[in-house]
């Protein structure tokens, strides 16, 4: 569904004409010539009218021209109105798909370079480790603490530089490092780093990347130990294998050779990922499985077995605004019990390890577990979930306001272009009710919980002005798009608010359509979403 939101953008012209996106050209001439008969200026003697038939006409014109002209309906089914208006030169030397596509890149890797050209990008990461143990004997909490940085910066259109630094102490010692990454572009499929480190693992290297073919991608890299000058080479592989699956082959020579196999995948709803790696020193597999529960929670659970490891972690995160995540994972394994907290904001993140014993016991085990879950679920329960919805009902209300001016202009609009059709609806309406054909008796769009309350007659139905604020109705323009058949029919994929004589009534919210009809001398009745396909008449719509 997010996919067809994401396109149903780059609709907005094919709603206006009621036609697929994949209409040919006679059925978008045949839909032109349908509301150009309505909204012709010469066919309206009202001055008020005619301004409003005139506005409207021209919108028609524009769609029409549009859509009819091959080079132009390629380019506004990528990039939508932008992609018509970004200095694309029209013309025979882009007649294929792929050259518009590949033009409006270049235009949009430009547009993108000048707007990160100097700019700064931040990152870090603190660790501090606590222990329960240490503290109940009197040694301190703190346990360890380091700090991680990075500062990376595009000096140029080919040219990337990172600068960063650690910190890390432990008890009474501490350590530092700084590394520097220099990379350039060399071309569109390829590119070279530079990287120095100094302090904790000084080194000197470069790595080069190159993109072999559209699905795979080939990386080598060659690193010296400037501490006791060992040499270490590694060759890894990367390989898409879908959409939302890819894998991966590493080769590592040196003090420390190693070979890996990875594979990761990653989808709306969740992402796995996996390692088997085999070395000198050690041999060892990691697996990783997330889902997400919604778009503001998500669960994980990660196990590691291997030489040195004997790990399983499970826990989960939720979003708590835009740019921000907690998150509790429960470890238990060879090294201990732990709990571990972590704190995302934008590309900083905070980690927070706290030991909890190194002796497995059953009970201790549970109850680590089960103390904070439960504690997690109360919470949520009491405190968060009515947090949430409070400060969610707090922004529709806020956004209503800030919209409500938008809102009374786009509904005038959608009368106005109403009142133009209601002549041609009336007859249509007319003729079917003659016929026993198709006649919409009743049809709003928008909020879908206004549109329940208002079509149930809802006891809540008091603030009828709140209600209407968040509806519009759509009756006659469906009247309208009845076809002779006693047909009517709402393409998939394209926003419902562009339909002519429609408007959107809640900016930025869901919405529905629904609609009661009469067909054969039977009542029926459906509700669909905003980008869903609509076709009337339907047997298993009857009442």
């Amino acid at each position: 569904m997010k996919q067809a939101e994401d396109g149903a953008s780059n609709r907005e012209l094919y709603a206006l004409l009621n036609v697929s996106p994949e209409a040919s050209d006679e059925e978008i001439r045949k839909a032109y010539r349908q509301f150009a008969q309505v909204y012709h200026p010469d066919k309206i003697q009202a001055t008020g009218q005619k301004e409003v038939a005139t506005v409207n006409f021209q919108r028609i014109c524009e769609a029409y021209e549009i859509l009819t002209d091959e080079n132009k309906r390629q380019i506004y089914d990528i990039y939508g109105m932008e992609g018509l208006t970004s200095g694309l030169e029209l013309g025979p030397k882009l007649n294929k798909v792929e050259e518009i596509k590949e033009e409006l890149e270049r235009l949009k890797r430009r547009r993108e370079e000048e707007k990160t050209s100097a700019h700064f990008q931040p990152s870090g990461v603190i660790l501090a480790q606590l222990s329960v143990p240490s503290f109940l004997s009197g040694h301190g909490l703190m346990r360890a603490m380091s700090m991680n940085s990075e500062i990376q910066s595009q000096i140029s259109k080919n040219n990337v530089i990172a600068v960063g630094g650690t910190l890390a102490v432990k008890g009474s010692d501490g350590d530092a490092a700084a590394n520097a990454v220099f990379r350039h572009q060399l071309s569109s499929v390829s590119s070279i780093e530079f990287m120095a480190s100094a302090g904790l693992r000084g080194l000197i290297g470069l790595q080069t990347s190159r993109q072999v073919s559209r699905h795979a991608t080939a990386t080598m890299g060659l690193a010296m130990s400037l501490r006791d000058g060992s040499i270490n080479l590694s060759n890894s592989w990367n390989r898409q294998l879908s959409t939302t699956s890819n894998a991966s082959i590493e080769l590592s020579l040196g003090s420390d050779s190693s070979v890996a196999v990875g594979w990761r995948k990653k989808d709306q709803k969740m992402a796995a990922a996996g390692e088997i790696r085999i070395g000198t020193s050690a041999i060892g597999a990691v697996a990783r499985y997330t889902r997400r529960f919604s778009t503001n929670s998500h669960g994980r659970i990660t196990g590691k077995i291997g030489s040195g490891a004997l790990e399983l972690e499970i826990g989960g995160g939720r979003k708590i605004s835009n740019f921000s995540t907690i998150r509790m994972l429960y470890t238990i394994g060879i090294q201990g019990i732990y709990w571990k907290l972590e704190f995302h904001r934008g590309p900083q993140k905070l980690v927070v390890p706290i030991f909890l014993s190194r002796h497995f016991n059953l009970g201790f085990a549970s109850g680590a577990f089960l103390i904070p879950t439960s504690l997690y679920f109360t919470l949520k329960s009491l405190v968060f979930k009515p947090y949430y919805r409070r400060r969610e009902k707090q922004q529709a209300l806020e956004n209503m306001e800030q919209t409500r001016t938008q809102v009374q202009e786009a509904k005038a609009a959608a009368e106005k272009a109403q009142q133009l059709l209601e002549n041609v609806a009336n007859r249509k309406k007319n003729k079917q009710l003659e016929t026993g054909g198709l006649v919409i008796i009743e049809a709003v769009y928008g909020n879908p919980k206004a549109i329940k309350k208002i079509t149930n007659n809802s006891e809540e139905k008091k603030d009828e002005y709140e209600l209407a604020s968040q509806i519009v109705d759509v009756t006659l323009p469906l009247n309208f798009l009845v076809n002779d058949s006693g047909q009517l029919k709402l393409h998939e994929g394209v926003k419902k608010s562009g339909i002519m004589g429609f408007c959107d009534p809640c900016p930025g919210e869901t919405k529905k359509l629904h609609v009661k009809y009469t067909y054969g001398g039977n009542r029926y009745e459906v509700e669909v979403d905003d980008l869903q396909e609509l076709i009337l008449p339907q047997e298993e719509h009857r009442i």
